[in-house]
């Protein structure tokens, strides 16, 4: 298999050969396929993990992992990547691994966007949000700067240009990094700071940047929670309209073993869970006290803390946003996180900032630890030195500042295999939470006259229980256990029924601490017992399943014998 690195990030031909090395070197464990196109016609590949010899993936709990929706997010492929390396390459040597792989399956989605990430990723880059499909309009308009590299040096960066009524000025410490200037300040140097780009229609005087003419948002274009253009920008014509979108809706609702899943952003340093358009108050108890449960591992693990969307990660205290890949824990009650890889204000010790509140307003002081991270830690690479530019439409200006794609929206390269080290076993240990259906018993004994009572006694060894939560309750999104018996030729039953819903089973997530003094009345309210009556020849075989969509199956072949 090609040796993955990670100090750099892969165009589509590369990540393609890549993700088809898996399952060329890892038979057993590894399967590739597309579960889609894109807009421009690319494969949305999909590797399936699990151990085939200890049964097929759809018959196990599954977990679904996915990267790269927003185009320039290129480090959360790597993330996805980072956790397959380490799955195939720790099978059999690490416990916790090999059990996972035994028992579940993953499936592992490391780029949704093909297309956009293609652009960011190219020689010359072009960034857009998500999608490279125009929206909501064909044409572009005809005034205004539109972002690229203008200077043709592989980044896009920042272009400033002096103005006595400009918002920026130099920073009193460090005249290279551009601040604010005082509500009341006058008399000094000042600048107007625009992202780096052509500049269509210039009139001399007024400076806006267009509206990308690729508006997509593809993480607004999920079922749930979806609205219109005028309610959330770049939501899509109608939900699943985008064919990626629609890839990814299919295979998981095609997929219902999936009990979980994770997707993975950049950046922010923090888990995400939903809501992100309600109160916790809304959210069902017990599907909220494991959320957090998972968030406290989540930030054990990781160092990430672990929030909610609507409480503390709006983008404006009066907006919320929908059509997210939280659909699969308001539609279908999959748990669902997302991941924001990677916190420059952490590393340049900016501590206690609040996520989103900070983008908007913060301490020049913050600023400036930003800028000696940068100088210190990576050479200069967060944040370019300014330089002349004779632009071809603004004239004299001058292009640096902060490095957004390789500083921010992405770890440093240098940085990057340490950040991603973070996530596997927190997605590990999701995966094994999940609920897992085994078998305690089956057996079969003699009643007399060719009658036999037929046994099988199964159980739920997961955390969670069958139903994974009360909002796959609730919304009827999933059915029970089903119980099936499989008679020979010439048998009948005399009671029971060859195939029944016997309902969910319990797991261990929602039982009381050892000094709560509430009983637990049903004790093994995660196992069921199952009976039925069999008129049938000695030496028969019958063959029981008992199934869950969301917990696996199991299966027992008994031979009707007299006791000895």
């Amino acid at each position: 298999m090609p040796q993955i690195a990670f100090d750099r990030f892969y165009r589509y031909a590369e990540l393609t050969e890549l993700l088809h090395a898996f399952p060329r070197e890892y038979l057993q464990l590894a399967a590739l396929a597309s579960i889609g196109k894109s807009h421009e016609g690319r494969d949305v590949w999909a590797v399936t993990l699990t151990n085939s010899a200890t049964g097929p993936a759809a018959e196990k709990p599954a977990f679904w992992v996915d990267g790269n929706i927003h185009s320039t997010e290129v480090a959360a492929s790597s993330a996805a990547l980072h956790f397959l390396q380490m799955l195939v390459t720790q099978y059999g040597k690490d416990a916790e691994i090999t059990r996972a792989l035994d028992t579940r399956a993953f499936y592992v989605c490391p780029r949704i966007n093909p297309d956009g990430a293609e652009w960011a990723l190219a020689d010359r880059p072009k960034w857009v949000r998500s999608s490279t499909r125009a929206y909501p309009f064909d044409e572009e308009e005809t005034e205004g700067l539109v972002v690229e590299d203008i200077d043709g040096d592989g980044r896009i960066l920042q272009m400033r240009i002096a103005d006595p009524n400009g918002l920026w000025k130099a920073h009193p410490q460090e005249p290279r990094l551009m601040v604010r200037r005082d509500p009341i300040e006058t008399g000094g140097t000042y600048y107007r700071v625009l992202p780096e780009g052509r500049y269509d229609g210039f009139d001399g005087h007024t400076l806006r940047i267009k509206r990308p003419r690729h508006g997509l948002d593809l993480n607004r274009n999920f079922p749930a929670s979806w609205r219109q253009e005028f309610e959330q920008q770049g939501a899509g014509p109608y939900p699943t309209s985008e064919p990626e979108i629609r890839a990814v809706v299919d295979f998981i609702v095609r997929h219902p073993n999936i009990t979980a899943g994770t997707t993975f952003h950049t950046w922010s340093g923090v888990l995400l869970r939903p809501f992100e358009h309600m109160s916790d108050d809304e959210m069902d108890a017990e599907d909220l006290w494991f959320y957090q449960a998972a968030g406290r591992k989540g930030t054990e693990l990781t160092g990430y803390p672990a929030i909610s969307v609507y409480h503390e990660f709006r983008y404006h205290p009066k907006s919320v946003i929908g059509g997210t890949f939280d659909w699969i824990y308001e539609h279908l009650g999959l748990f669902s996180w997302v991941v924001e890889i990677w916190s420059p204000m952490r590393e340049a010790g900016i501590t206690n900032y609040k996520f989103i509140d900070w983008f908007r307003d913060h301490p020049i002081e913050d600023d400036l630890k930003l800028f000696r991270w940068s100088e210190e830690k990576l050479g200069g690479a967060a944040h370019r030195g300014w330089k002349s530019f004779e632009h071809p439409q603004l004239g004299m200006v001058e292009i640096g500042g902060w490095d957004r794609f390789h500083a921010f929206g992405n770890p440093p390269l240098p940085l990057l295999e340490r950040e991603l080290a973070r996530f596997p076993r927190w997605l590990i240990w999701q995966a094994l939470c999940s609920p897992k259906l085994e078998l305690l018993h089956a057996g079969a004994s003699a009643l007399g006259q060719g009658t036999w009572k037929v046994a099988l006694v199964v159980q739920n060894t997961g955390w969670l229980p069958t139903y994974v939560s009360k909002r796959a309750l609730n919304r009827k999104t999933v059915r029970g256990v089903i119980a099936e018996i499989a008679l020979p030729p010439g048998a009948t039953l005399a009671s029971g029924k060859p195939r029944d819903d016997v309902g969910q089973l319990e797991g261990k997530a929602h039982k009381h601490t050892g000094v709560s003094f509430w009983p637990d009345y049903n004790v093994t309210d995660d196992r069921i017992k199952l009976e039925w009556i069999v008129r049938a020849e000695a030496g028969a075989t019958v063959q029981l399943t008992a199934r869950h969509e969301r917990a696996g199956t199991v299966r027992a072949e008994i031979v009707l014998a007299e006791a000895a």
